[in-house]
């Protein structure tokens, strides 16, 4: 099913009430999860091999790889669980399954805390837990070099100079305490985000070579020093002097992926720390580069 540009791919995914009834218990899950991840029948996670067989014991979760020899000569016992975020959770696989459903369909994203209380579970940590792993299952490792288009920019993350206290304002410059970020998006296409140290022409750079093709037909940027001579097509707009686009020349498209990603971050998760920034990019990223797969949900799990 491809979504119209009228209808919104929110509208296309589940509701919650309608992934209670597909997975009315933990066993649906863990079926769905055998089906996705060994389509072809169940392989050995440690060895590979495809001499494996299932257990009727434990409700059947369990199988047993029979190729003894690539296992110091004992039977390898494994579940469909091991080597995904799933692996050693005590958490009901139900509970996970309702918890990614709502970080995909909340496009500012959604707090830990707002899961808690969604779902009832019995801690924050837990919820906080449970997000984080799944932030780690959708970034991105199957990355191709943006090409045609191709808007480059850098923002920074962090609050406002007059809400820190007065002995923070006056230690150093506010600048330094904000977290930089460089991204990259192709028109129509896919959004890269990363953290980078600093905004130099060296970091910026390599950003750039690492995410946008030679082959790129143009990139498109601000007026900032540090992107001149980058090794790409190059134009940029000069806002200092009002200029926002010209021609195919604007990171319009850029801009509008900060401004959501800053207004989930104040609206949603209202602080966020620099070490743990770098996952709540891989969420927001992985939203809008799937952003019109009416099957969302299931790409989260593949990823998992």
């Amino acid at each position: 099913m491809t979504p119209s540009p009228e209808c919104p791919i929110f509208r296309l995914m589940m509701t919650l009430t309608q992934l209670a009834d597909r997975f009315p218990t933990d066993d649906a899950c863990y079926e769905y999860l055998v089906a996705l991840r060994w389509p072809n029948g169940a392989s050995c996670p440690s060895c590979g091999s495809t001499k494996v067989y299932r257990l009727k014991a434990g409700k059947g979760r369990r199988w047993v790889c029979k190729s003894s020899k690539d296992h110091a000569g004992k039977n390898y016992n494994f579940s469909a669980l091991v080597g995904t975020i799933f692996e050693n959770t005590n958490i009901p696989l139900r509970t996970w399954f309702q918890t990614i459903l709502l970080m995909c369909q909340s496009k500012k994203g959604v707090s830990a805390l707002q899961i808690q209380r969604t779902l009832g579970l019995g801690s924050y940590r837990s919820a906080w837990y449970m997000c984080h792993r799944v932030r780690s299952a959708m970034e991105n490792t199957d990355f191709q070099k943006l090409m045609g288009v191709v808007e480059v920019d850098e923002t920074y993350i962090g609050g406002n100079n007059r809400n820190r206290h007065a002995k923070d304002r006056k230690a150093k410059a506010y600048s330094s305490k904000k977290v930089t970020v460089a991204g990259a998006i192709a028109r129509k296409g896919s959004v890269v985000a990363k953290v980078i140290s600093e905004a130099s022409s060296s970091r910026l750079h390599g950003f750039i070579m690492d995410t946008v093709s030679e082959n790129v037909s143009l990139v498109a940027t601000d007026q900032w020093p540090a992107y001149k001579r980058i090794p790409r097509p190059h134009e940029s707009v000069n806002h200092s002097k009002g200029e926002y686009v010209r021609g195919v020349v604007h990171t319009a498209n850029l801009d509008s992926f900060w401004s959501m990603l800053k207004r989930g971050i104040m609206g949603s998760y209202h602080q966020v720390s620099e070490a743990y920034l770098p996952f709540y990019l891989a969420e927001f990223t992985f939203r809008h580069n799937n952003r019109k797969n009416p099957n969302m949900f299931e790409a989260v799990i593949r990823a998992c």
